[in-house]
């Protein structure tokens, strides 16, 4: 019996290379899309196919013969400037994934959403998933971009014989950053004594990327069509989350706390400066600082009931990172905690 290929796009991603490795770990034929060949991929059995979401040919070609999509690809935007760039990535790449997949006759396509499809509700209120997603009522690029995408993937279900899916993480942490995502760039700071004061206030909800994995190829298995699933950890604190990473090193967590206003008034505005002078991606900014304030209490009860999904802790996910870092770039190496145990 002939098995069934999967393609995938986003492989180079921070999620998406997790879940290539969990692909392979099932034994799941896989295709990836990609720009340009990476030196991750080095060993990893799968097909390449080269192009682009924005490209409609590219993704017809890297279609053919495929049963499952996984639609990875994305871009995350939290500086004002890039707009329409995110705009035609997210939302237009998305359109050109649902006609590839109508077009190649594929059966089944999982779209990876985000959680910041969801509009804060007041005070600590659990937030479960949504029938609809509204890209108005939602502040920045990046949210309103993937709440209108979700929507178009959600009304594509039974069209042309396309079953559709969609999976919305909370932010990823875990191994295998070789972008350098956002928090794992206050991971490498905390490593090498860059970081050495914690936070007061705010938080989100971290999940590992391995998580995730498993539980978007679940989705894919088990998902019922049309439906999301909330894919996230439990809430935690940003001080939460610095012990965290001085525990997995081995450290004394931080004594000072910088407070709200300190923060959202002075060091996030001239954060922001400097980067944009430099073209740089700032690491707080007073949008990031408003969804560290916004509630971020979001439910994966329906993923545990329907998929198994069972995330681990932010103590594990962070060590592991951590860990990670130290053996692939050598980062901050006379923190790790295997030499302070040694």
């Amino acid at each position: 019996m002939e098995q069934k290929l999967s393609v995938m796009t986003g492989a180079t991603g921070h999620v998406g290379y997790a879940l290539l490795l969990e692909l392979i770990k099932n034994n799941e034929p896989t295709r990836i899309l990609i720009r340009k060949d990476s030196k991750i991929f080095d060993g990893i059995d799968c097909e390449r196919a080269y192009g682009d979401v924005t490209n409609l040919d590219s993704l017809k070609k890297a279609f053919e013969g495929a049963d499952t999509v996984y639609h990875l690809a994305g871009m995350i935007e939290i500086k004002a400037g890039n707009e329409d760039k995110v705009y035609n990535v997210n939302v237009n790449g998305t359109k050109n994934v649902v006609a590839a997949c109508k077009a190649c006759g594929v059966k089944k396509l999982v779209y990876m959403s985000s959680v910041d499809t969801y509009p804060p509700l007041p005070g600590n209120q659990v937030m479960t998933e949504l029938s609809s997603y509204n890209p108005s009522i939602l502040e920045g690029a990046y949210a309103k971009t993937k709440a209108e995408a979700t929507q178009y993937v959600l009304d594509a279900n039974g069209t042309d014989g396309l079953e559709t899916v969609v999976v919305q993480p909370s932010a990823c942490i875990g191994p295998y950053d070789f972008k350098v995502s956002s928090v794992g760039e206050m991971v490498r700071m905390y490593l090498k004594g860059q970081f050495p004061v914690s936070m007061s206030f705010g938080g989100y909800n971290f999940v590992d990327i391995r998580d995730v994995a498993a539980g978007t190829y679940a989705a894919a298995k088990k998902g019922r069509p049309g439906e999301c699933y909330i894919l996230c950890g439990d809430a935690c604190t940003v001080d939460d989350f610095v012990k965290a990473m001085a525990k997995a090193c081995g450290k004394k967590p931080p004594k000072v706390k910088l407070g709200r206003v300190f923060v959202q008034d002075i060091v996030a505005p001239v954060m922001e400066v400097v980067y944009k002078i430099t073209n740089g991606t700032p690491l707080i900014t007073r949008y990031s600082i408003r969804k560290l304030l916004s509630n971020c209490n979001f439910s994966y009860k329906k993923a545990h009931d329907e998929l198994g999904y069972q995330p681990m802790s932010v103590d594990k996910s962070v060590a592991d990172m951590i860990d990670w870092i130290i053996d692939n770039e050598h980062i901050g190496e006379k923190y790790s905690k295997r030499e302070s145990n040694s």
